[in-house]
């Protein structure tokens, strides 16, 4: 049973302007250590971080009516390589699936939100 969806898309430019003009204070207050490293050690790194920016707000608008700041939530890649949301405080009942692309200019992500069977 799905709970709720939400996609976003962002340019990546976004991401970079923001970094440059608010440096670790929005780094700081947007993204975790663990996705903040994970960035870093890529190549883009702002497409990374773009992305990841993109799903923390399609999984915010998922959870529609409820209050929850981006740290609340976690992107990080399964030994797989397949990007999972994780949240602070653990939902029991729930699962979130999560979707991400991103080109050099734009990243987007999905998620939708389900009861667990």
């Amino acid at each position: 049973m799905i709970i709720g969806s939400g996609i976003d898309i962002i340019e990546v430019k976004r991401v970079k302007d923001a970094v440059k003009r608010w440096k670790k204070g929005f780094l700081n207050r947007v993204f975790t250590d663990e996705e903040l490293a994970y960035a870093k050690n890529r190549r883009f790194p702002y497409e990374h971080l773009a992305a990841r920016f993109a799903a923390k707000e399609a999984v915010i608008k998922a959870f529609s009516n409820q209050k929850m700041d981006f740290k609340d939530i976690k992107i990080v890649n399964n030994e797989n390589g397949k990007p999972v949301c994780e949240l602070k405080d653990k939902r029991n009942g729930i699962q979130i699936t999560i979707s991400i692309s991103h080109t050099k200019d734009y990243a987007v992500a999905s998620a939708i939100i389900t009861k667990k069977s």
